[in-house]
């Protein structure tokens, strides 16, 4: 089956998508939105955050006045946030191998970008559960430093903010609906996209321009294990099931260029519990981020990270890895009563095990889980280990406190107590893959470049299906900006190219 023409085409239904979809529509080009979910299940991984924006917010909070206008401002501190502090923690979370002029990019726009935002539908709110209480100022949380705004309602608010920016602006939006394939004419020009339904059978939809934003290859565990590694070919993955990367293969069998690290992705700890796929019932909730106020232990007793190497929303995307390499791919988190007030409220969606000493805890938790093989005696011996190392210093939830241990490895470097206030819980977790990190090379204006690093004629692409933004490891709320910046800029360089009269001539496909 032939469709009429249009003139941009949109893969994908996420915040990236959405993004350029609104962007194209505004500059005037007939824009269509290909889903492959259901409507019940549309929105992509985006419906799955904790809906964080990492921004540039120079003059603190009197920057975040025209963003958030009903909070009360008295009760949060709010450091500023500038482009310096910004391209600092890009730089130190991927080992200094962000690329300089996408970097500066996304630094440059990100606070235009929330202004446009809001300015098209998207509401915010102080992030302050993810906020840590200020010693000495009762009632006063710090809210984290980059990141201190999101939607209400999380990720769920924020997709359906946009879907209905989308649906004022009358963009077409098709359910059940994947993209095969891109077609190109003799001029290597972008000409249909091929899709399939659901329901079966095959249209083609000539277009004039095709935006990429289709989400990374997490939920294929083939690509999974080919680009990560075997290790990575069952993890449980924390968003959507529909990010399978198909069109990753099929772009870069036209000549597109990849970029990125292939071999590294976004992994979070997740209760041990969680679902093999994304469960919109329960979201983000299955995040287990409040390590660095205990230790995490292995199925053989030991340590193996520091959890205070740094604030979670810098480590958390790390972590998850760091214990998908341990035995049987889980771990255990491990608190005492004075921080047990200071987990996030996520961790009451799960059953810890509880103990009165760390020798019952630890049998509680071999008895919990008896096919695991837990060895107690070694657990016990590293707590008192761990106890022994610790330092006397003032615990401090909203700095790097330097409280570090000693003697001990791996260390711990900041928030280093000991764990000597029963009862004690335990908190199973595993690794839970949220996106992978490679994917298709892009320019500043969002274009897909070729092996040669040539834009392909009328192909763009933003959010997780680019590569070459993040390696190693992920500061929290970034990736939500990347495709928001990048996003607004191939929804705009489509309507453009599309303005400027490139019309489809007779054409192959991949």
């Amino acid at each position: 089956m032939i469709d009429t023409m249009v003139d941009v085409v949109v893969v994908g239904a996420g915040n990236a998508a959405l993004t350029a979809a609104l962007a194209a529509a505004r500059d005037g080009a007939r824009v269509v939105v290909l889903e492959k979910a259901t409507r019940e299940l549309r929105g992509g991984n985006t419906r799955f955050t904790g809906a964080l924006f990492r921004f540039v917010y120079e003059q603190g909070a009197e920057s975040l006045k025209p963003l958030v206008e009903h909070e009360d401002y008295g009760s949060c501190q709010i450091e500023p946030y500038t482009a310096a502090d910004y391209w600092k923690d890009l730089q130190r979370m991927t080992a200094g191998k962000a690329p300089t002029e996408l970097t500066r990019v996304l630094i440059d726009r990100s606070y235009t970008t929330m202004l446009w935002l809001k300015e098209v539908g998207v509401t915010w709110e102080f992030a302050r559960e993810l906020g840590q209480p200020v010693p000495g100022r009762p009632g006063v949380v710090r809210l984290p430093f980059g990141c201190p705004i999101r939607t209400p309602a999380k990720g769920a608010g924020l997709s359906a903010r946009l879907f209905d920016a989308v649906e004022r602006a009358g963009i077409e939006v098709r359910y059940e609906t994947a993209a095969l394939r891109i077609e190109v004419n003799d001029s290597g020009e972008v000409n249909a996209v091929w899709t399939k339904m659901r329901e079966g059978g095959i249209r083609r939809v000539p277009c004039k321009a095709v935006v990429l934003a289709s989400g990374g290859f997490q939920a294929n565990p083939e690509m999974r294990a080919a680009y990560l590694g075997p290790l990575w070919g069952t993890v449980k993955v924390r968003g959507t099931r529909f990010d399978t990367g198909d069109l990753h293969r099929e772009v870069l069998s036209l000549g597109a260029a990849p970029r990125g690290d292939w071999s590294d992705c976004h992994a979070t700890p997740i209760d041990l519990d969680a679902p093999e796929y994304g469960d919109l019932t329960i979201a983000d909730k299955t995040n287990r981020l409040s390590y660095p106020y205990g230790i995490m232990v292995n199925l053989d007793g030991d340590r193996f990270a520091d959890e205070g190497e740094d604030f979670p929303l810098y480590t958390y995307a790390k972590m998850g890895g760091e214990i998908l390499r341990q035995r049987h791919r889980v771990a255990f988190q491990i608190f005492d009563e004075k921080v047990v007030h200071l987990l996030e409220a996520r961790y009451s969606t799960g059953t810890p095990v509880e103990g009165a000493t760390a020798e019952e805890l630890g049998r509680k938790i071999a008895a919990r889980y008896p096919d695991l093989a837990f060895k107690v005696d070694r657990f016990v011996a590293t707590v008192e280990a761990y106890n022994r190392s610790c330092q006397p210093g003032a615990f401090d939830p909203s700095r790097y406190d330097g409280n570090a241990t000693q003697g001990i490895f791996p260390a711990k470097t900041n928030w280093a107590m000991p764990l000597d206030t029963p009862p004690y819980v335990a908190y199973g977790v595993t690794g839970g893959i949220t996106f992978t990190f490679g994917g298709l090379s892009i320019d500043t204006e969002a274009r897909v470049l070729d092996r040669m690093d040539a834009p392909i004629p009328g192909l763009f692409a933003t959010g997780e299906i680019t590569g070459g933004f993040f390696y190693h490891n992920y500061p929290a709320g970034a990736g939500l900006m990347r495709g928001a910046v990048f996003g607004r800029l191939a929804g705009a360089s489509a309507a453009r190219y599309v303005a400027a009269g490139s019309l489809p001539s007779p054409s192959r496909t991949a």
